[in-house]
C-alpha cells in the first residue's frame, strides 16, 4: 500500500514540474496510470509535498536572469504563457502577470513583434546529413492515450521517424526508435540534440557507445 501511494506521490510531483493543472494531473493518471483518484486526494497530496502555485514564490532576480537567458534561445519567439511554462518546468514559481510584465521590459520589440504577428527568423547552420538529429516528443494527447516521438535530419529536414505509441516517457521504447533510425539509416549522427528527460537517457547511452566504438558518425 505504501509503495502505490509514494508512486501516486512520485507523479504527482513529477505532472506538477511540467506545469499542469491539477485538472490535466487527473487526467495523467487515469489514463495513463490507471489511478483514479479525487480532486480532494490530489490536493491532500499536492499540500504533503508543499506543491503550490501561489506560494513561496522565487527570488525576482533568479526569474528576470531565466527570463534574458530564455530570450537569447527560443524564448523569443514565445510568448507569456510559454515562458511562464518554462519558468515552472525550471522551478521558479512565478505569476503570469509578472512574467507578462517583465517581457515587456525586457524584450519590448519581441512583444511588439509577436502582437503583429511578425516573428524574427533565427539563422540556422547545419554542417551536413545526420550531423545532427532533433529528437522531441508531443505530448498534448497524452491524456487520450495517444503519445508522439518524433526525430528529424536538421540539414536535409528528413523525418527519421514519428511514432504513435501508449508511452513516450519509457527510455527503452525511445531507444527502440533510434536503433529502429540507424537501420533505416544505415547510420547514426554526429550529434543528438533533445531536452533533459528521463525518456532521453537510453537513446544517450547509445549514442556514446556507438561514438566509443565506432569513433566515427556514420556505422
Amino acid at each position: 500500500m505504501g509503495d502505490k501511494v509514494d508512486d501516486t506521490e512520485h507523479l504527482v510531483n513529477k505532472y506538477f514540474a511540467y506545469g499542469f493543472s491539477q485538472k490535466d494531473i487527473l487526467a495523467y493518471l487515469k489514463f495513463l496510470h490507471n489511478k483514479c483518484i479525487s480532486a480532494r486526494t490530489l490536493k491532500r497530496i499536492l499540500s504533503r509535498l508543499k506543491l503550490y502555485r501561489r506560494k513561496n514564490y522565487s527570488r525576482f532576480e533568479n526569474v528576470v536572469n531565466f527570463l534574458r537567458q530564455e530570450i537569447t534561445k527560443s524564448g523569443q519567439l514565445q510568448g507569456y504563457r510559454w515562458m511562464h511554462l518554462r519558468c515552472i518546468q525550471n522551478n521558479l514559481v512565478v505569476t503570469q502577470d509578472i512574467v507578462r510584465e517583465l517581457l515587456w521590459l525586457l524584450d519590448p520589440e519581441g512583444v511588439e513583434t509577436r502582437k503583429r504577428k511578425r516573428l524574427r527568423r533565427r539563422q540556422y547552420f547545419n554542417k551536413g546529413p545526420n550531423y545532427l538529429w532533433h529528437v522531441d516528443s508531443y505530448d498534448k494527447l497524452k491524456p487520450f492515450g495517444i503519445c508522439i516521438n518524433g526525430c528529424i535530419d536538421g540539414f536535409s529536414r528528413h523525418i527519421i521517424w514519428l511514432r504513435a505509441g501508449i508511452t513516450s516517457s519509457d527510455p527503452k521504447v525511445i531507444g527502440g526508435y533510434f536503433l529502429d533510425g540507424i537501420k533505416m539509416i544505415g547510420g547514426c549522427p554526429e550529434t543528438l540534440r533533445c531536452d533533459m528527460g528521463t525518456e532521453n537517457t537510453c537513446i544517450e547511452k547509445i549514442q556514446k557507445s556507438l561514438h566509443e566504438l565506432f569513433g566515427i558518425h556514420m556505422l
